[in-house]
């Protein structure tokens, strides 16, 4: 009888021991959670760039209307320009502008370079790395040809031959899509700060692909340049790049952008630089 009371007690002890320690455990899991989220939230880029009062902007400098960079002044000037200007003055801070390059503009993102880039397009690939704020433009992918060669290629598959020869700028959404588009043709990537359409210019390749946005200031700065004519394909988003799982800093530029497209910053802003979004 004692010995059966002395097992009973020391179960009974066992049972208390680990309802405690389940106890401590899920305390010490709700403490885990709550440092986690608190810990997020100041290492949000939000509250560096009011800190620092300084807004890190990364920009290739050579997209036609978006950002463009003068080099006898080493400024920039274009709609995402405007756009991070206008950004930093609601953020109450300064803007600097960070030179980037279209091959390691999502790096830029990934390593700190800077806190925000100007608009890219989105693709999966970019996604898998870097986050993306709400869209607030859309445009289609057109291709490019010698005016002198429009009756050669007259349409998208005209261009998708083995004697064809696609230039590309390395790090651009078009040299993802130009595999996709073009599975036949030869693909020709050139390194900024060369672009793929002054191969098209100087002989050294049939086409190339670009966004409506920028082959249609294209073929009025170059008028030896012609687009396509059966029409852009494939309509994609642009949006502004931002550190992967930042949610405070990425929901405040998305909400930002909502707000200046209901107050009409962007309709004035698309009719400056005479663009239409799809």
């Amino acid at each position: 009888n004692k010995l059966f009371k002395w097992v009973k007690l020391q179960i009974e002890k066992k049972r208390e021991i680990s309802y405690e320690l389940e106890v401590i455990k899920n305390i010490f899991s709700v403490l885990l959670i709550l440092l986690v989220t608190t810990n997020a939230h100041s290492a949000s880029k939000l509250d560096s760039i009011k800190k620092n009062g300084e807004l890190r902007v990364g920009t290739t400098g050579d997209w036609d209307p978006m950002s463009m960079k003068d080099p006898s002044t080493n400024k920039y000037k274009g709609f995402d320009i405007d756009v991070m200007r206008e950004l930093a003055k609601d953020l109450g801070v300064k803007v600097k502008f960070v030179p980037a390059e279209w091959k390691t503009i999502v790096a830029g993102i990934t390593a700190d370079r800077y806190d925000i880039s100007t608009s890219v397009t989105k693709t999966p690939k970019r996604a898998e790395v870097a986050g993306f704020t709400e869209t607030y433009y859309k445009y289609a992918t057109v291709p490019l040809v010698l005016k002198k060669n429009l009756k050669k290629f007259p349409t998208w598959e005209s261009l998708n031959n083995s004697d064809v020869k696609i230039a590309t700028t390395l790090g651009t959404s078009q040299e993802e899509k130009a595999k996709e588009f073009f599975p036949k043709s030869k693909l020709q990537s050139v390194e900024a700060p060369a672009r793929d359409f002054q191969e098209v210019l100087a002989g050294r390749a049939d086409g190339n692909i670009t966004s409506s946005t920028e082959a249609n200031k294209l073929v009025i700065k170059y008028p030896q340049l012609a687009i396509v004519p059966d029409g852009g394909k494939n309509p994609a988003f642009l949006a502004m790049m931002v550190p992967k799982g930042d949610k405070v800093w990425n929901d405040y530029v998305s909400n930002w952008i909502k707000k200046k497209q209901a107050s009409g910053f962007f309709t004035k802003l698309l009719s400056k630089y005479n663009l239409k979004s799809l």
